[in-house]
């Protein structure tokens, strides 16, 4: 079950963050450490700091882009702030660690870690089916990168060992790479009726974005969105 629950960091700039975020995931059970256009590739320094977790380290691996990291997943989680301009479906840390382990069992899901100094861009997240936050002291809520995979890997393990108590999600829902085609279609769809302006599709694709995020449809009902895109499509004359 652990083997299917992926660790993602992206375009990290210390190697030594690398290490230590992979003996922090080994120290709770996890393996799957994945690179989105890390700044540097692991080396002497990111070694060392790994400790015992070489393997992990050593099995890594490295995507140009958060897409491709998650593309086969069904359940992506972000960290971030909740100082957005625009809020997203939001779990707390133990939410987080339930939710990931209860629908582990269906698909790969993902939990992404953004960069040391200013995290996960609004597109990334806009990548992820909901948002998490480890509510630190608001006077100093300045986490390590590597703590903060240690706090959240923690609570992933704490649900593990407790998955008997945790209801197994049994909805089946799209992978990444199916939301995003959606995605792609939508706009399209929309573009062509002239709803949103084609070159800038703006605030309204990102609120949508949002919308059926929230909504999280199922497998089928994403099928029957798709449909409808469809339909449109054709009876406006679009192929």
């Amino acid at each position: 079950m652990l083997e299917q629950i992926r660790i993602i960091l992206v375009n990290t700039s210390h190697t030594g963050n690398i290490g230590s975020a992979a003996r922090a995931m080994k120290t709770m059970g996890l393996s799957q450490l994945y690179l989105v256009d890390p700044v540097d590739e692991p080396d002497g320094q990111a070694s060392a700091l790994a400790a015992g977790a070489g393997d992990v380290l050593a099995n890594a691996k490295i995507v140009k882009t958060l897409s491709e990291a998650v593309a086969d997943c069904g359940l992506v989680v972000g960290t971030s702030a909740r100082s957005r301009t625009l809020s997203w479906p939001m779990l707390e840390p133990r939410e987080c660690g339930e939710k990931l382990v209860a629908e582990v069992g269906q698909y790969p899901v993902a939990l992404v870690f953004g960069r040391e100094n200013n995290g996960l861009t609004n597109e990334e997240l806009q990548q992820c089916h909901f948002h998490v936050c480890i509510p630190a002291n608001p006077d100093y809520s300045s986490l390590n990168l590597a703590a903060a995979v240690q706090t959240l890997c923690y609570e992933i393990r704490m649900a593990y060992l407790n998955k008997t108590r945790i209801p197994q999600e049994e909805s089946e829902y799209p992978l990444s790479e199916d939301l995003e085609r959606f995605y792609v279609h939508l706009e399209s769809t929309l573009s062509n009726v002239k709803f949103i302006n084609e070159n800038h599709p703006g605030i309204v694709m990102t609120r949508l974005r949002r919308l059926f995020n929230r909504a999280r449809p199922e497998a089928q009902e994403l099928n029957i969105l798709r449909g409808i895109l469809a339909a449109i499509d054709k009876s406006s004359g679009e192929k």
